[in-house]
C-alpha cells in the first residue's frame, strides 16, 4: 500500500506506464466530471468517478481485487479507508473475475485518513474498507483509478 498526496504522484510513474497514466489523468481531473466510468487506456487504465456520503466503517466490508490495482483519490470531502493485509481477513463473499473483487470481514486496525488531495494505491495483498465515516457525514467526490496489473 502506497499513501501520498497528489502532489507528489510524480515520484510514482516508475511503477510503470500504467500507473504513470493514471496518476496523470488524477492532476488533470476536473471535479465538473459526472460519476461513471472513463476508459484511458482500454481495459488496462480506466476511472471510476463516484460521489456518496461515507457511513460508519461496521456497515461496510473490505475488499480486494485480483486483476487491477486501485489508486484510491478523493477530490473533495474526507474520508477513512481501512487497511489490512489479506492474510488477517476472512473471506465472506468469493472472488469473482468479472467484478475483479472478493469481499472479507476483519478488524479494522489501519485507518487511512483521507482527506481531500490524498491518494492511495491499494495491490492485491492489500484489504482495504473504502468510504468510512471520518468525522461527520458530508459528500466526498472521489476517482478510483482501476490499474491492469
Amino acid at each position: 500500500m502506497i499513501f501520498d498526496m497528489l502532489d507528489h504522484a510524480g515520484a510514482y510513474h516508475q511503477i510503470g506506464s500504467r500507473f504513470a497514466a493514471a496518476l496523470k489523468y488524477l492532476r488533470t481531473f476536473d471535479p465538473a466530471t459526472p460519476d461513471g466510468k472513463i476508459v484511458i487506456e482500454d481495459d488496462n487504465v480506466f476511472a471510476v468517478v463516484q460521489s456518496y456520503t461515507p457511513t460508519p466503517a461496521g456497515e461496510r466490508p473490505y475488499e480486494a481485487h485480483r486483476g487491477y490495482a486501485d489508486i484510491q483519490y478523493v477530490v473533495s470531502g474526507e474520508e477513512i479507508i481501512y487497511y489490512a493485509p489479506l492474510v488477517e481477513l476472512r473471506e465472506t463473499a468469493a472472488y469473482t473475475e468479472s467484478g475483479d473483487y472478493a469481499l472479507y470481514t476483519g478488524e479494522d486496525k489501519f485507518p487511512l485518513l483521507m482527506p481531500a488531495g490524498c491518494f492511495a494505491i491499494l495491490w492485491p495483498q492489500d484489504g482495504h474498507k473504502p468510504g468510512c465515516l471520518w468525522r461527520i457525514p458530508a459528500p466526498v467526490k472521489k476517482v478510483v483509478m482501476k490499474v491492469r496489473l
